[in-house]
């Protein structure tokens, strides 16, 4: 769930990277940079403090991302990832700096006139917002080894740049057979339900009618998620139920269970209220636990999944003798457009 910590611990940021599973020892002849998923007794805590001992006891691995939007217009950012491995779960503390806390994704605007509008980028020609959107980040880690250019080129090995129409690239793998693993934490989306959006990746071209996604799809989910609010009569369909403006202390959300009919009785010519409804994923798309916060430019996401989760569309950590690479992006306030590392880091299991 998203919270205010307490303490933050060392204020770097640590974005995601590129994971198949190699053997140790090909790791290190290529001088890939690992981090190290130490055996620890007790289990953090996933409340975006990331003040737990095992934490404390975990070196982190430093990170760079470059070439994003955003990022106080520098478009780079720096963090730090850390790992821990507890009995059959997996544990990882990513942190990195961002200057701004951007949750305004896309909100209704009550209009003078007492209409409502979404409020969009201006230069979004579509899926492109840079303006009015949430911070995000991700990683991706190879299936079965299944990706052979990973572990060289990390994430670049699924993505295409310049294929309109799209105004952005699209990700997929080059061939058939060819899958990766997508953690995607979305502040707004799956923060709130403290939750990793489980994603994979395949070799799917872009087309504008079946497959606008490209090669990136979701994993199977039984129910919950996110889904968009729509105007009903000229005004958003569903409210929380404390009648909030989320410029004036409320939430750019509305959490499923909190649901009430829209009362715009309630609401003032400025005000901003949620356009999307976020419940908790069932089933193989919410397996990923998240504990996250930001404080003082520090973005804070804690991590817990299990090292073998039996599903065909997740990466299963199932040597602890072999070498994890995975790749790490970072978003500020953009849908598309993150900031990455030119190459993907790995993640090994003390022994």
């Amino acid at each position: 769930m998203i919270a205010n910590p307490k303490r933050q611990t060392t204020a770097l940021s640590a974005m995601l990277v590129a994971t198949c599973a190699f053997p140790a020892p090909v790791l290190a002849a290529r001088a890939l940079e690992t981090v190290t998923a130490i055996a620890f007794d007790t289990a953090p805590t996933l409340d975006g403090v990331a003040d737990d001992a095992g934490w404390n006891a975990a070196v982190p691995a430093k990170l760079h991302f470059k070439k994003g939007a955003n990022f106080g217009e520098k478009g780079s950012t720096d963090g730090t990832i850390r790992a821990a491995r507890v009995g059959d779960e997996l544990f990882l503390l990513l942190q990195y700096e961002d200057p701004t806390h951007s949750e305004q994704r896309s909100p209704y605007v009550k209009q003078a006139d007492g209409s409502w509008k979404k409020l969009t980028d201006a230069e979004d020609v579509g899926g492109d917002n840079n303006s009015f959107y949430e911070d995000k980040a991700a990683l991706i880690w190879p299936i079965d080894n299944s990706i052979p250019d990973f572990e060289a080129d990390g994430c670049f090995a699924a993505c295409h740049d310049d294929e309109p129409p799209k105004p952005f690239g699209n990700k997929y793998t080059e061939n058939e057979g060819e899958r990766g693993d997508m953690w995607h934490i979305k502040s707004v989306r799956t923060g709130p339900v403290g939750q990793v959006d489980d994603q994979w990746l395949d070799h799917t071209r872009f087309d504008p009618e079946t497959a606008k996604g490209a090669g990136r799809k979701n994993d199977a989910k039984t129910g919950g998620g996110y889904t968009d609010i729509e105007l009903v009569a000229g005004r958003p369909e569903f409210m929380a139920s404390d009648g909030k403006a989320a410029n004036k202390g409320g939430a750019y959300w509305v959490m499923a269970a909190d649901k009430v009919p829209f009362d715009d009785s309630r609401f003032e010519p400025g005000d901003e209220v949620a356009s999307i409804m976020v419940a908790p994923f069932e089933g193989d798309r919410g397996d990923i636990a998240l504990g996250l916060s930001w404080n003082d430019g520090v973005w804070t996401m804690e991590m817990r999944r299990k090292l073998v989760t039996g599903s065909e569309t997740d990466v299963q950590f199932e040597d602890l003798t072999a070498a994890y690479p995975f790749g790490v992006s970072v978003f500020d306030n953009a849908q598309v457009r993150h900031a990455f590392m030119q190459k993907p880091i790995a993640l090994v299991f003390q022994e």
